[in-house]
């Protein structure tokens, strides 16, 4: 496997693809990583040449990925539970921050349903048979 910026991307896939497995980068990002690079998207990860897999890097090294933008965002999330927005306030919660809804839905966030209200007592008496 082929090992850009610290993150070994397959060697079978497409380069377009394979670049897909560092975090930050998605689709469209990739393609324009690779006409930045000068670098055929559709050439497999194995093929790439040392000179293109030193393009490619200097090319990613002009992008916010992996642990600059993971700790970006983790510091965000933070700013806004410091200064208790709406967003914050979810966050600290542990409930969906993007408008959906909480009614029905939203088990990733909240964890497994937990049962709320009284439950009924189960009767000591066995019930007597009828003669």
């Amino acid at each position: 496997m082929a090992r850009i910026i610290g993150v070994e991307i397959p060697d079978q896939k497409k380069l377009g693809i394979s670049l897909r497995y560092i975090y930050g980068i998605g689709p469209t990002t990739a393609l324009e990583v690779c006409e930045k690079a000068k670098v055929d998207p559709g050439l497999r990860t194995k093929d790439l040449s040392d000179e293109q897999l030193s393009h490619l890097t200097t090319v990613l090294q002009t992008y916010r990925i992996e642990g600059d933008l993971r700790r970006e965002i983790q510091q965000n999330v933070k700013r806004k539970m410091s200064i208790n927005c709406y967003q914050g306030i979810r966050h600290k919660k542990g409930l969906p921050v993007h408008g959906q809804r909480t009614s029905t839905n939203a088990r990733t966030r909240k964890g497994p349903r937990k049962t709320v209200g009284v439950q009924r007592a189960k009767e000591t008496k066995a019930a007597a048979p009828k003669a």
